[in-house]
């Protein structure tokens, strides 16, 4: 970024992260994903690939999957951020999180926090997808461990219920 460029960007911005009012610093940490672990140190979300393409990277932003590593911090001012730390109510998982477990849809885990991420966005979207459905929403989600059909398995079990 130029020194010309770094002007535009604010000193600091207001975010609203699982239902909290929390400051960034955009000049410091210009990628969402950089805010979330470095500075407000929520790691739940994971560094894949930083390119968009793995979706380990994957946050909630007004409902909507979205790939944190790709995001300007300085774009998401106003608007509500959902981390996987943000899923879990009142101390009791989500059911997709609750699922995956049940499932064992969590091999190694690197990329489950997107997975469910992104499950959240599609059941919210679609609360009863059939098979294909997931399998086309998540197809930009990639588990290195191959454990794809546990993965299925698990948000089939909550669309079901």
């Amino acid at each position: 970024m130029t020194a010309k460029e770094a002007e535009l960007v604010p000193e600091a911005i207001d975010l609203t992260v699982n239902g909290r009012p929390r400051q960034a610093h955009p000049r410091l940490y210009p990628r969402l994903l950089q805010a979330l672990r470095e500075e407000l140190g929520l790691t739940g979300t994971k560094y894949g690939c930083g390119e968009g393409l793995c979706g380990a990277c994957t946050v909630l932003i007004d409902g909507k999957a979205v790939r944190s590593c790709r995001t300007l911090t300085q774009s998401v001012t106003g608007k509500n951020i959902v981390t996987i730390e943000g899923l879990a109510e009142n101390g009791n998982l989500h059911a997709l999180q609750q699922a995956f477990i049940d499932e064992d849809a969590m091999q190694c885990g690197y990329c489950c926090p997107g997975m469910i991420m992104n499950a959240a966005a599609l059941l919210r979207e679609n609360p009863h997808p059939e098979k294909i459905e997931i399998i086309e929403k998540m197809d930009g989600n990639i588990c290195r461990c191959n454990n794809y059909s546990r993965i299925i398995a698990a948000i089939r079990k909550v669309a079901d219920q």
